[in-house]
């Protein structure tokens, strides 16, 4: 509002200067831009983010298969850094053990994952994900955890977009009062060594 009715405002002001004007253009595209355009990037960032991050899932989940795997022994030696169950930063609390599962084509296949330390025993079965060769894999990404990626995304394409709309208009009003103060300079510095003289015209 203060952009509007500060161009209302110059509109007919005989004190007008041409940067004032153009000062408060500035700043009414800028709330325009801030108000339509950023949101609108954001929107389509986080939106096309959450298309791919969807598709993404959905090939996941087409090429990996869930499966039950039976615990032989404890591993002499660490697992991948493919995790059977449980989520990221659980390190302490997971185990290597040599297990065996079934494959998608049905045979049996053996090898070193790791599981959570309850699930650690010999006969212990736990969930986990394999892809169409039998190898274990990650779990396939959820939607809701594609769209909370995209959410993100979204967020941060908006306040970038806004950081940017703000700086340059910013720079715009610095350059005007730049012009101003040199405008200013050249005035005072026709004027200067005249002033308050008679005749002088002021």
């Amino acid at each position: 509002m203060r952009a509007v009715t500060g161009i209302w405002r110059w509109r007919h002001n005989p004190l007008r200067r041409r940067t004032d004007l153009i000062e408060a253009w500035v700043a009414f595209v800028a709330v325009v831009l801030l108000a339509l355009a950023v949101p609108a990037v954001g929107w389509t960032a986080g939106a096309r983010t959450d298309a791919s991050l969807q598709q993404a899932a959905r090939t996941q989940h087409e090429q990996r298969q869930r499966t039950t795997a039976r615990v032989v022994r404890a591993a002499d030696t660490p697992a991948s850094g493919l995790h059977s169950s449980g989520s990221e930063g659980e390190e302490p609390l997971r185990r290597a053990v040599v297990a065996r599962w079934t494959a998608p084509d049905g045979t049996s296949r053996t090898g070193t994952v790791s599981t959570r330390r309850e699930l650690a025993d010999p006969g212990d079965t736990f969930p986990m994900w394999t892809d169409r060769g039998g190898r274990p894999a990650t779990p396939p990404m959820q939607s809701g955890t594609a769209r909370a990626h995209a959410l993100v995304v979204g967020l941060l394409a908006t306040a970038l977009a806004a950081v940017f709309v703000e700086a340059s208009r910013r720079l715009v009003v610095r350059r005007l009062v730049q012009r101003r103060y040199e405008h200013l300079d050249r005035a005072w510095a026709k004027a200067g060594p005249d002033w308050g003289r008679t005749g002088a015209g002021s």
